[in-house]
């Protein structure tokens, strides 16, 4: 209870730290861990990289390769604050892997910028490119961010964005 208090107040607060074992992935880039103390399953966003709406092309399978890297698995993660939608923003390693990292390397998600600087994984990302690994197979590969606005979020339980869903 003690570490979900904190953890709930690491947006003003300085980062934290803490090992658990993954209980559910929601997407490419977003997933659960439970606290190895105990207590409610914590959502955290990945930090530093962006993966696939799950409507839109390799979203589905981002989503997969991150659930057989980590579902069920012991994990440590390193919270630096809460996202617009209250999840907590971390780093989680499994073992001595970084798996941000590991899914930008793989053609699994974007390298965030910011501030027009490259971020962490940028030449991780440029070497998946290369490879034309995972999304970067696909003819013209759309980050998420522009998808969103040019045809809105995916619709719950529908493979198809908000945009094509209308009438």
């Amino acid at each position: 209870m003690l570490l979900a208090l904190a953890l709930a107040a690491s947006a003003a607060a300085p980062a934290a730290s803490f090992r658990g074992v993954v209980t559910h992935v929601t997407d490419g880039d977003t997933l659960w861990v439970r606290p190895r103390e105990g207590g409610e399953a914590i959502e955290i966003r990945l930090l530093h990289l962006d993966a696939p709406e799950g409507c839109q092309s390799h979203g589905a399978e981002a989503k997969q390769a991150l659930r057989e890297r980590v579902l069920h698995q012991p994990v440590r993660v390193h919270t630096e604050g809460l996202d617009d939608y209250g999840r907590q923003l971390a780093r989680i390693r499994q073992g001595r892997e970084d798996i941000g990292a590991w899914l930008v390397r793989q053609g699994h998600a974007w390298s965030m910028s910011f501030q027009g600087k490259p971020g962490p994984y940028a030449r991780l990302e440029l070497r998946a490119r290369d490879a034309r690994r995972g999304l970067w197979a696909l003819p013209g590969a759309l980050d998420p961010r522009s998808f969103r606005k040019r045809f809105g979020r995916c619709q719950p339980g529908s493979r198809a964005p908000a945009a094509t869903m209308r009438g």
